[in-house]
């Protein structure tokens, strides 16, 4: 008993602290890759008019890919503050309708830019804010036709939106983000084509986090 005793009250010492501890704390980085849903819009006669095309002819909704990247600076009460940025690129074509005179379309939207993250919650699992402002290139060229100087424009873009993060590993898990890029308005490239209307492009992604 002599023996077991001290054992006991060891025991007992360390059982609160280990209950009592508290989760991780956010970062200290998180990469993610996401794939994406871009909503193109299908319904803006200025874009296709942009182009040349008639707004029958845009591509709609698309897919592509997103890899964000941020590290975290500090903790001020239940926020943790980051920084980092994202690159998301989204793809669409159109296919007309056979016995119409509709013209087949690729569409490309290519955007890179830092961003700025408020994020709460612990290691275990986070909901974040997020934003930033860069630049963006808008490829939308008719089957047959060459670039223009309006495809390869690098337009003023500021992305903001928000998600989550969830690990049930240690550095591995599932992410998704719903996110707008509000896309200003192209220069007209010549006296008869307008340059592309502002625009908020939404984009839904999900996919995998690593820390």
């Amino acid at each position: 008993m002599r023996r077991v005793a001290p054992a006991i009250v060891i025991a007992l010492a360390i059982c609160p602290r280990a209950s009592a501890q508290q989760p991780p704390r956010i970062g200290p980085f998180v990469v993610d890759l996401h794939g994406t849903v871009p909503a193109f819009p299908t319904d803006s006669p200025a874009l296709a008019a942009s182009r040349d095309i008639t707004a029958a002819d845009l591509p709609g909704h698309g897919l592509g890919v997103d890899a964000a990247a941020q590290i975290y600076l500090f903790k001020f009460r239940v926020m943790t503050v980051g920084i980092g940025g994202n690159l998301m690129v989204g793809r669409s074509r159109s296919s007309p309708l056979a016995g119409t005179t509709g013209r087949a379309v690729t569409e490309r939207f290519t955007s890179i830019a830092p961003q700025l993250s408020l994020n709460f919650g612990s290691g275990y699992g986070w909901s974040y804010l997020s934003g930033g402002i860069g630049q963006a290139t808008w490829f939308l060229v008719p089957e047959g036709a060459t670039a223009t100087a309006a495809d390869e424009e690098k337009i003023k873009t500021i992305n903001y939106g928000g998600g989550a993060r969830w690990f049930k590993k240690k550095h591995i898990g599932f992410s998704f983000d719903i996110r707008f890029y509000a896309i200003n308005p192209g220069t007209p490239t010549s006296a008869h084509l307008v340059g592309s209307p502002r625009t908020r492009l939404l984009v839904v992604g999900a996919g995998v986090s690593v820390k």
